[in-house]
């Protein structure tokens, strides 16, 4: 007896996978990341490690684990001032979980606020792989000195430099030292360094966390759109440290605001005397 042409395209579909991944392959009793038994990478790596292998698909040198290390630890924390921060506690205050109010500072991050992470290390990625297609030998001062140039005449900020409170970044410029300590300097952090030498120059303006950390995880060879998603992996303990403070330690109900801080700017004494051709009102 003949199998009709559906009935055998179902038969096929059974084995048909629905969903692919190069991750993580689960068995019965065995877990395999990248390939690696997950008993193993249990036992034998760091988290940065950890990190490193499932972005980028292969293990780091001991020297790239190193400088990840220090990365992650950079995002950890900037108190209660970011929106970020403020918005989880705010969600905390009212009485919601965990797990809701860290998503609601994770989704409070944007172009204005840890977007400039991606900014940067499209700057300095689309900067070098020009030059690399070109090839070119970069002078880097010359460079620097174009492209300081194009974003204050169009009254851009340069992204990655500056900062609102601090004038000198402490933690961009401590990852600086440790990549020099460590001679994990590329040609992105070069770039970036003589950006900082223009700007400051020109407007005493310094390298900030996103900036130094836009140039290191260029040179590790993270493309930009995982320059979000690793800042996050470094703020969320200390977003979760926040909402666990406001969860413990603080009333319920927390307001940006009370009454009489609010300016009404509306309009005044509105009526619907005559809407619909209501006459009532």
């Amino acid at each position: 007896m003949a199998i009709g042409e559906k009935p055998l395209k179902r038969i096929l579909e059974i084995n048909e996978p629905k969903l692919k991944t190069s991750i993580t392959r689960i068995e019965p009793n065995r877990i395999a990341t990248r390939g690696y038994s997950q008993e193993d990478l249990i036992a034998n790596i760091s988290f940065s490690e950890m990190v490193y292998l499932l972005l980028k698909g292969e293990m780091p040198s001991p020297k790239e684990a190193k400088i990840l290390n220090h990365t992650l630890i950079s995002f950890c924390d900037h108190g209660v001032t970011p929106p970020s921060t403020q918005a989880a506690r705010l969600i905390a205050s009212s009485g919601s979980p965990m797990n809701v109010a860290l998503s609601g500072g994770l989704l409070s991050f944007g172009k204005k606020h840890a977007g400039a992470i991606e900014d940067s290390m499209d700057l300095l990625q689309n900067t070098i792989n020009d030059l690399n297609i070109l090839n070119k030998s970069p002078d880097f001062d010359k460079i620097a000195n174009e492209i300081v140039e194009n974003y204050l005449n169009n009254g851009f900020k340069v992204p990655g430099f500056g900062h609102r409170y601090h004038k000198k970044d402490p933690r961009g410029n401590k990852l600086i030292k440790l990549a020099i300590k460590e001679d994990f300097i590329g040609p992105h952090l070069k770039l970036a360094l003589a950006i900082e030498k223009e700007l400051f120059e020109r407007k005493k303006i310094n390298i900030n966390l996103d900036g130094a950390n836009a140039a290191i995880l260029s040179d590790m060879g993270f493309s930009s759109e995982l320059g979000l998603g690793l800042f996050m992996i470094g703020r969320t303990p200390g977003l979760i440290a926040h909402v666990h403070e406001e969860m413990t330690e603080e009333e319920g109900f927390r307001k940006f605001c009370d009454i009489d801080d609010i300016s009404y700017q509306g309009d005044e004494n509105n009526s619907l005397k005559g809407y619909n051709g209501d006459t009532d009102s």
